[in-house]
């Protein structure tokens, strides 16, 4: 099995959102291997119109009349863009719905039929026999005011949830990441954790659930899958089985098994049962939580794991952005390794953060043609180019940033320019600290090498026995508030 990541639920300008659906995939194409660009189709149930609704309904009428009227040039462009072994994408459209809770229909069929019904159940059948799945979403809205009804919940249309989200962590209504957007806050009664309790079986999703054209955008939800190639098939089939997972944004990778059998698993018979976790994060670890039929089981702190003077690999992150310029500042920069090299180089590209459509934005199809590129990748040196835009708080960032794992020890250099500024420190140095530099001389954009992390405090590596218990899943959390939430298996008998 090989692990691929992912975006199943975004918007751009193919319904109510911004964006082309071209630059959409491109973005997608630049730092996933798949993606599913999802049209706004349908709210069965939506509030009758009055003046304070007026514009709510307004837009999303508008939405669902211009995904129906281009849909299928939206499925031509979609299946275009399926490359298999490089970059795979699914056909996908969102149902809103209260009585139900906000699903959206995924099918890797290109001709799939843009389908109305009442329910995610009668759009399903309205489609078959082509292969679809309808994934619930931002699920721990109030039951009602969509968010989830678990008890109208049924494993074998949704056998994925999707976790996180730009809405936030729907996992639990006492977790990081609030529910914080204009729909309101997060209830109990419909979290990720209380449709485990009430016994349904189903595997986590991220998606970004960006409105603006920024498929994978960073932070804001992401899915792992292990499958057997970068195919729609083979990625279909994983959905299906539930080897999934949810990040917030950094490719945290993990492999969770009970008595050999993968994330998502039912395993038969019972006796001794060996649950084993294998994570490799992009920073440092500060907890990993084995849950055992919802109960915190085994607990690892990140302080036990590994000294700071550790030797490599080692993962440093080059952090760009903050100032106050009113449009994105571009970069332009390069990274070299003298007496080390480079093993591996991640991009955590973000676009404009946009959730929902707001009276005073005006259409742009190009919001998010961000030049964001990966331009080179050796052992010896990285270059890129990347947009940034000033924080929009300061709780919420617009950074950009790659992260090389770098092999050598604490004698080897990093020596990074960025648009002509330079800055060069040893591993050893950034070991005890991050270092970073401005621009300009006052509240001007800046870049951060961050501090160094050793692989004995960024890799787990456990295996745990038990003689009972009815399901299992992980969580892995770093240090800087990246988080992974990993499929449960379930136990029988």
């Amino acid at each position: 099995m090989q692990l691929y990541f992912g975006d199943l639920h975004n918007h751009c300008g193919i319904s109510y959102g911004y964006g082309s659906l071209e630059n959409s995939l491109a973005a997608a194409r630049e730092q996933l291997d798949f993606c599913a660009v999802t049209g706004h189709a349908m709210w069965p149930d939506i509030p009758a119109r009055t003046p304070a609704t007026d514009f709510l309904v307004a837009f999303h009428e508008r939405g669902f009349a211009k995904l129906a009227a281009g849909w299928e040039g939206v499925r031509a462009t979609i299946a275009a863009a399926n490359a298999p072994g490089e970059f795979a994408t699914f056909q996908s459209y969102e149902m809103h719905s209260r009585a139900y809770g906000d699903h959206h229909i995924l099918s890797p069929a290109d001709d799939l039929p843009l389908a109305q019904g009442e329910s995610p159940d009668e759009i399903l059948a309205a489609v078959a026999p082509r292969p679809a799945i309808a994934v619930p979403h931002h699920v721990a809205y109030v039951p009602g005011y969509r968010g989830i009804v678990w008890e109208r919940y049924r494993a074998v249309r949704s056998p994925l949830v999707e976790v996180f989200s730009k809405h936030g962590s729907g996992f639990s209504d006492e977790g990081p990441y609030p529910y914080l957007h204009t729909m309101g806050p997060r209830d109990g009664r419909s979290t990720v954790r209380r449709g485990l309790e009430m016994g349904h079986r189903f595997g986590f999703t991220g998606s970004t659930d960006h409105h603006a054209g920024y498929p994978g955008s960073h932070g804001d939800g992401r899915v792992a899958v292990w499958a057997e190639s970068l195919t729609r098939e083979a990625l279909w089939e994983a959905f299906l089985a539930r080897r999934t997972y949810a990040v917030t944004g950094d490719k945290i990778a993990c492999r969770f098994s009970v008595n050999g059998a993968p994330m998502g698993s039912v395993v038969a018979g019972g006796g001794l049962r060996r649950v084993a976790l294998d994570a490799r994060a992009c920073a440092a670890i500060d907890k990993v939580i084995i849950y055992r039929d919802g109960r915190p089981w085994q607990i690892v702190n990140g302080e036990t794991l590994g000294d700071a003077s550790a030797t490599g690999p080692y993962k440093v992150r080059i952090e760009m952005g903050w100032g106050k310029a009113p449009d994105a500042y571009a970069w332009e920069g390069i990274a070299r390794v003298p007496g080390g090299a480079v093993r591996s180089v991640e991009t955590c590209f973000r676009g404009r953060s946009v959730l929902a459509p707001t009276q005073d934005r005006a259409e742009d199809p190009d919001i998010n043609a961000l030049d964001n590129h990966l331009l080179s990748s050796g052992p010896q040196e990285v270059a890129w180019r990347c947009e940034t835009l000033k924080n929009p708080s300061t709780l919420h960032p617009a950074t950009a940033a790659l992260i090389l794992e770098i092999d050598g020890d604490p004698a080897a250099a990093l020596h990074v320019a960025l648009n002509g500024v330079e800055m060069a420190a040893t591993i050893g140095g950034l070991l005890e600290g991050g270092r970073a530099t401005h621009m300009q001389p006052h509240n001007a954009e800046a870049f951060l090498l961050h501090r160094a992390v050793p692989e004995a405090a960024y890799a787990l590596q456990r295996e745990w026995t038990d003689e009972g218990g009815g399901s299992y899943y992980a969580e892995v959390r770093q240090a800087n508030g990246q988080i992974a939430w990993v499929s449960p298996v379930w136990a029988e008998g």
